[in-house]
């Protein structure tokens, strides 16, 4: 492929790590084919083979970047195997990546995509490794979207994606509704399914016989005391529970997939 100059920001979000050379080959392989495109990493840090932290962070993030964004997403514990290589086209962005359920998240919210079985070979990087699709694969054809390939050319259409399940929450029943944790930070913030409008009134959180009826608008919104829960709107637009100046997840013995349940008033 000849090497271009065309303007393009392509993302990377991986459980590479920074220690050993992957990121910094798929980089590589990104800039021998367009040495103009822009690379953002999201983040190179996920937990290993954790592909709902990858699902989360994409979650969270995508809508930060400009339309045309071409995001590259690696964490793929079934790499060599027979799970297809792809490419989604969606909310005016595409996302390049396994089909291991690391994008159902972000096609849930948005609903509309097309998605593509990539199956030109004539866009890989030779000889395919089969360990390495994030070099092999998924960085020599963001590279060739960023030069205007269009995604009919890289690949067929697919009808159906692996899918996560879906972190709607459930209504159970009256003034009950099951939510779950989805995310826990670095802090040890759990991030909830939650999002605003479902909360009203003396809406209230159960976990692990924990009730949190206290609400705030951000960590030090009042003087609580060391290691008092409460709940607040994160930036990624769900409701979090944190605990101040102090690991919630911990203080909760909670985890990720952990159901939480919302009682009282809700909107939803």
């Amino acid at each position: 492929m000849a090497i271009g100059n065309r303007q393009s920001i392509i993302t990377l979000l991986t459980d590479f790590g920074t220690q050993d050379y992957f990121v910094g080959a798929m980089k590589g392989v990104i800039l021998s084919i367009n040495a103009g495109a822009c690379i953002v990493d999201i983040s190179n840090e996920i937990p290993a083979q954790d592909i709902r932290a990858a699902a989360f962070n994409l979650l969270a993030s995508y809508q930060s970047f400009p339309a045309a964004t071409i995001h590259v997403a690696v964490v793929d514990p079934g790499v060599g195997s027979s799970r297809r290589p792809i490419l989604i086209s969606c909310a005016d962005q595409f996302f390049v990546g396994p089909d291991n359920g690391i994008f159902s998240w972000v096609c849930q919210r948005e609903q509309a995509y097309r998605a593509f079985h990539l199956t030109n070979d004539k866009f890989f990087r030779q000889p395919v490794s089969a360990t390495f699709h994030g070099r092999d694969i998924f960085a020599p054809v963001a590279a060739a979207l960023s030069q205007g390939v269009p995604p009919e050319e890289l690949g067929v259409p697919l009808g159906d994606l692996i899918q996560l399940e879906s972190i709607k929450p459930v209504t159970i029943d009256k003034g009950v509704i099951e939510a779950r944790i989805i995310h826990i930070d670095r802090f040890g913030n759990c991030v909830t399914s939650l999002t605003p409008e479902y909360l009203s009134g003396s809406a209230r959180l159960m976990i692990n016989d924990h009730e949190i009826s206290s609400f705030r608008e951000f960590f030090a919104d009042t003087a609580n005391e060391q290691g008092e829960i409460f709940c607040y709107v994160g930036s990624a637009g769900f409701i979090e529970i944190a605990a101040r100046n102090a690991p919630a997840a911990e203080v909760l013995s909670a985890r990720c997939e952990q159901t939480v349940m919302l009682h009282g008033p809700a909107r939803k």
